[in-house]
């Protein structure tokens, strides 16, 4: 028998259009967007669908990916799709929460358009920075970071697969790690067009705001286990999520190890449900760098691709 689990990318796979299918067929899905927009104050719908710089401002990109991923989900639970796990890469983590039944969609969108605000505004524009981090270990960034550069301004910030490490904190560090670190062997180092330097010791401000709107949320009884970014470990009481969500800002997503805790678990089927393709390719890096076979991927990004979940 196949285990599955659902997957939620994070920022950086957004799209204008991302989830208009599903808004054009669905009633549910519109009241996802209508909802949104009454937690928020903002037209979610207009944001995704029509032309606008705001789609890329992390303040906005947050609320957009989590309604489009939401509403997606639902589309999914009301098809009666079953899933034994969920995990999400930094922001697809509250989806993850969403899909796990601990966070309501509706506190979500508070939490969420709180979260976008902190981040955006965490540290003055062009002060922050963040490189990918090609062909080189885990250890040996990890290492070069320890001794080389100054671990308050700079950091991991996500293990997305083998091969490939994202680094971020202050301008300057990241431009001189990315030198080192081409030098210790590094095949890249390439800087990404981001409003900031996320999961970074930066950040460590954005999460103790974060905290505060995290105390006002009730959150329920976990009935589907989800991977914690922080720890890459099951978590199955709730009481724990407000704690990993604050260090979450400011501490490195590891999602590799998400997926290898996942793969070594037996799940063989992993459906990615919002914009893009990220986070498939994720998945089968890891699944080949741990020669594991028969791993299933399949992408819920437009109501056509539901076809897949029928053939599969």
């Amino acid at each position: 028998m196949r285990k599955t689990a659902f997957l939620f990318p994070g920022q950086g796979a957004q799209n204008v259009g991302m989830g208009r299918s599903f808004y054009e067929k669905y009633d549910a899905v519109r009241q996802y967007f209508k909802t949104a927009q009454e937690v928020t104050g903002i037209d979610v719908a207009s944001l995704c669908f029509e032309e606008n710089e705001a789609l890329n401002q992390t303040e906005y990109t947050q609320i957009a990916m989590y309604t489009t991923e939401c509403a997606i989900l639902n589309v999914l639970q009301e098809k009666g799709i079953p899933y034994e796990a969920a995990a999400g890469l930094s922001l697809g983590e509250y989806a993850a929460l969403t899909a796990a039944g601990a966070l309501s969609f509706k506190d979500g969108c508070y939490v969420i358009r709180r979260r976008g605000i902190y981040m955006e505004q965490a540290v003055p524009e062009g002060q922050g920075s963040m490189a990918a981090v090609l062909a080189l270990s885990a250890k040996q960034t990890e290492e070069v970071l320890k001794t080389s550069l100054d671990t308050a301004k700079i950091g991991i910030a996500n293990y997305n697969c083998p091969g490939q490490i994202v680094i971020s904190g202050e301008k300057g560090e990241v431009e001189r790690a990315a030198e080192v670190l081409k030098q210790a062997g590094a095949k890249r180092v390439v800087t990404l067009r981001v409003s900031g330097p996320f999961h970074s010791p930066l950040l460590y401000g954005a999460g103790e705001q974060l905290q505060k709107e995290l105390e006002k949320i009730s959150f329920n009884k976990i009935r589907i286990p989800y991977i914690a970014n922080l720890t890459a470990e099951y978590v199955t009481d709730s009481k724990e999520i407000p704690e990993l969500l604050r260090k979450q800002v400011y501490s490195p997503v590891r999602f590799e190890q998400t997926l290898r805790k996942l793969i070594t678990d037996g799940f063989d089927t992993f459906i990615e449900i919002g914009p893009g393709r990220t986070l498939t390719g994720f998945v089968k890096k890891t699944a080949k760098e741990m020669q594991c076979e028969g791993i299933t991927c399949i992408n819920i990004e437009k109501e056509e691709d539901l076809s897949q979940l029928i053939t599969e």
